[in-house]
């Protein structure tokens, strides 16, 4: 499958609220009413984030411009840590492969564009939270599990 990657901006939010929506519905979440709330809450924020310049989004199109991938940096202002000099972080998040384009390296070129932004802006590390099917790649390029943890509150 022939595809570039092109930088995402206002004009590709449907796409961006798609691709979130079917990787939660791709990890078992079927709620439609939840679902409608990730659409809602996600279009607020990607374009309130896009416009700010706070969350950095990649698509994988075909040459007839249909969008078959995509993927996103939040960058959020983060006090310094040990292992980085900036006073923000970096996390991958929103990584979709419309089904009938997996397994033809799209994912991977995607994580690879992100991850170059990532070095040519200074970032020393990026983070991301995987799915079981996601796992194998983020770690054939390097990525390793951390000590995050969570509380739910309801």
């Amino acid at each position: 499958m022939q595809f570039h990657i092109r930088e995402a901006d206002l004009n590709d939010l449907h796409h961006l609220i798609h691709h979130r929506r079917a990787m939660f519905e791709d990890m078992g979440h079927r709620d439609p009413a939840a679902l409608r709330r990730v659409d809602q809450a996600s279009r607020e924020y990607f374009t309130e984030a896009l416009r700010l310049g706070t969350y950095k989004a990649w698509l994988a199109e075909t040459p007839d411009a249909r969008v078959v991938a995509g993927g996103g940096i939040v960058i959020a202002a983060w006090p310094g840590y040990p292992g980085e000099s900036l006073s923000k972080r970096a996390w991958i998040l929103n990584m979709f492969t419309e089904p009938e384009a997996r397994r033809r390296g799209i994912a991977k070129q995607l994580l690879q564009t992100m991850v170059d932004w990532c070095r040519s802006e200074g970032f020393r590390n990026v983070s991301l939270h995987a799915s079981p099917a996601g796992r194998p790649l983020y770690e054939s390029l390097g990525f390793q599990p951390t000590n995050e943890m969570r509380l739910p509150l309801r």
